[in-house]
């Protein structure tokens, strides 16, 4: 399953998204995500509408799976009339159970959202365990 994150960090993060703060490394911009169970998967969407697949970035370190990318900022020949995209770079952390299967996690980035695909580790899913009594067997599911 997935484990929320740092509730400190949420706080910031809906700081920044009301007032439109521009990402940088030591404050990334927000990155907002559904994450929802599908049988024996589970599914994280994460809204990065303009971004170059090229800039997006995963990496997993002991259950920490970290999601960054960056949308440039418009040329600087441009006046601009409105600014209020968020640009620069968009960081999230998400953290994982022990029960999901790290290396099997599946990415597609398509129409500004990216969809990662986390399976459920074989060790966490239900199995029967037989009972022996007396030299019949019975079957529990567990």
């Amino acid at each position: 399953m997935l484990m929320r994150t740092d509730p400190f960090r949420e706080l910031d993060r809906m700081a920044q998204q009301a007032f439109g703060a521009v990402g940088t490394l030591a404050r990334p911009a927000v990155m907002p995500i559904d994450a929802w169970r599908d049988d024996d998967t589970f599914v994280v969407e994460l809204d990065l509408p303009g971004v170059d697949a090229d800039s997006i970035d995963l990496d997993v370190e002991r259950n920490v799976l970290t999601v960054r990318a960056e949308r440039p900022a418009p040329r600087n020949d441009r006046e601009l009339v409105a600014a209020e995209r968020p640009r620069g770079v968009f960081s999230r952390q998400l953290f994982l159970g022990d029960t999901l299967d790290t290396d099997g996690i599946r990415a597609d980035y398509e129409n500004g959202v990216l969809r990662l695909r986390i399976p459920v580790a074989e060790r966490a899913k239900p199995r029967k365990i037989e009972i022996g009594t007396d030299g019949a067997r019975q079957a529990i599911t567990a």
